[in-house]
């Protein structure tokens, strides 16, 4: 969906000053529920032991020079189970 930002700042401008102290407030709201949202996914990733596992095995690859080029990294990923 697309917001015409214009149309809302001029919409913003017309209301009286308490909406627009209500309107900043769910603002506000809306910012800190994304951030909660992200948090929480982070949170999620963090705890996903496969991935930290991949995570692992893609930083010991890396310290002992076993890089690949795209395919040759998915058929590594593939042989090893590392991919689904």
């Amino acid at each position: 969906m697309s917001v015409n930002r214009e149309e809302l700042k001029r919409m913003i401008d017309q209301i009286p000053e308490q909406d627009a102290i209500e309107v900043l407030d769910f603002i506000g709201y809306l910012n800190m529920k994304r951030e909660r949202e992200v948090s929480e996914q982070i949170d999620a990733l963090s705890e996903d032991a496969d991935l930290i596992r991949q995570a692992q095995k893609s930083r010991e690859d890396r310290q002992v020079g076993r890089i690949y080029d795209q395919q040759a990294g998915l058929d590594y990923s593939r042989n090893t189970g590392l991919s689904p």
